[in-house]
């Protein structure tokens, strides 16, 4: 199971544990997926709080001071807890970080390590049996320093309740990966068009087990026909497999029928219309497929909870 699939409908808690000269990119391509989640969805679906191992601030590799939001030594705990360093992790390898990365182990349902964090949760004995990644530049090294863990030159790997992402970059992707395990990957890719980035988890097939390429090509035609939406055998035709064969790859994939994703992809347009208040509710639903009007608020409501004059 996802680490905080369960989290569907609450708020997943997360810990975002800085170590010094952690990677400022790293850090935003960690959080800033989630609060434009949270905006996305317009509630609380992640909070997170930023944590020091000595509650006292940080300084990124590029020199800017992080405080933290949140006291270490209790804690509290939740869902996931982001592992972030960079520089120095060797130095960073001490008794002190072990115990504190095993206890928190004991009250995070998961732990992500990002860039050298991975290194940290391996000095930690966190990832022994399991495949794990790390920056290219350190595979070797972490290979062989670490041969208890099946090290993987992936850009991110999901084991179970232990995460890892290589670098900056895959962070964003793996985090990506999550959401849309949780909310679906049409709100998956909303974000990463936010990003101006492709959704690597179902554009690269190598991603992760179970990455489709008719999926992607599938989810592409779905965007590319809002306002006329196609028959889900023309959205099959497109992707270059056959209808039943392609629900089954969304079934695998995503955990819902081409049918259901297209309907949200086609809401979730007309979210961001409304949002942008330029133009009606009818001529909204009909950029998104909606010939009536009527019909488009029933189904935005069900959607989201609430009418396209409530979300104006």
């Amino acid at each position: 199971m996802p680490v905080w699939k369960k989290q569907h409908r609450g708020t997943t808690r997360i810990g975002v544990l800085l170590f010094e000269r952690f990677s400022n990119y790293c850090l935003a391509n960690a959080v800033e997926p989630l609060r434009a989640a949270n905006t996305a969805l317009a509630r609380q679906a992640y909070d997170w709080h930023i944590l020091t191992p000595g509650d006292a601030p940080v300084t990124s590799s590029s020199g800017f001071p992080v405080m933290p939001t949140a006291p270490i030594r209790d804690l509290p705990g939740g869902d996931i807890l982001f592992v972030v360093a960079s520089y120095g992790h060797r130095d960073l390898a001490t008794d002190t970080t072990r115990r504190l990365l095993r206890r928190a182990a004991t009250r995070y349902a998961g732990l992500a390590g990002f860039d050298t964090g991975s290194w940290l949760m391996a000095d930690a004995g966190l990832l022994d049996g399991r495949r794990a990644t790390i920056h290219g530049e350190l595979a070797d090294a972490f290979a062989e320093r670490f041969p208890e863990i099946d090290t993987c030159r992936d850009r991110w790997i999901h084991d179970g309740d232990r995460l890892s992402a290589g670098g900056a970059a895959s962070a964003f992707d793996l985090v990506l990966h999550l959401i849309g395990e949780t909310h679906g990957t049409a709100l998956a890719l909303e974000i990463a068009a936010l990003f101006l980035t492709d959704f690597p988890d179902i554009e690269t097939p190598a991603a992760r087990p179970g990455g489709d390429r008719y999926v992607a090509r599938a989810i592409r035609a779905m965007e590319e026909n809002l306002e006329t939406p196609l028959p889900i055998p023309a959205i099959a035709a497109a992707a270059g497999c056959p209808q039943r064969e392609l629900e089954a790859r969304f079934r695998r994939q995503i955990g819902a029928l081409p049918r259901g994703v297209y309907r949200r992809t086609r809401l979730l347009a007309a979210r961001r219309l409304l949002a942008e208040e330029r133009i009606g509710i009818a001529e909204t639903a009909a950029r998104c497929g909606y010939a009536d009007p009527s019909a488009f608020a029933r189904a935005f409501r069900r959607e989201f909870g609430h009418l396209p004059s409530a979300r104006r």
